[in-house]
């Protein structure tokens, strides 16, 4: 079974365990995702990286995994594939000849 197939597998049985699917519709899942992600924000409010509490990064980063997952799951996606197509998107976006170093969106390149 691959890592990914595991996570996910894992996040169903936790979900479904607590019949929470009835609560995870794509909207849902989206505006979850965002506030797991401000909740990561705010670990480095007022503060530097280095200041930022590794712990609570680590929390508030697996709930944006978890978050992500369970969305991708409700598409159908396969989390590995579409991955790799936005790297290949972002490859053409982003030439290594012209971005290396280079920290402008790709349209300033």
């Amino acid at each position: 079974m691959s890592d990914l197939k595991e996570i996910s597998d894992a996040l169903l049985k936790f979900r479904d365990d607590r019949d929470w699917a009835q609560f995870h519709n794509p909207k849902d899942l989206a505006l979850a995702l965002n506030i797991e992600a401000a909740e990561l924000l705010e670990s480095f409010l007022w503060k530097s990286s280095e200041q930022a509490d590794t712990g609570q990064v680590q929390e508030y980063l697996a709930d944006v995994f978890a978050s992500a997952f369970l969305l991708a799951e409700q598409y159908g996606f396969d989390v590995k594939q579409i991955v790799l197509e936005k790297i290949a998107k972002n490859a053409l976006k982003y030439p290594v000849e012209k971005s290396r170093g280079v920290a402008k969106k790709y349209s300033g390149l």
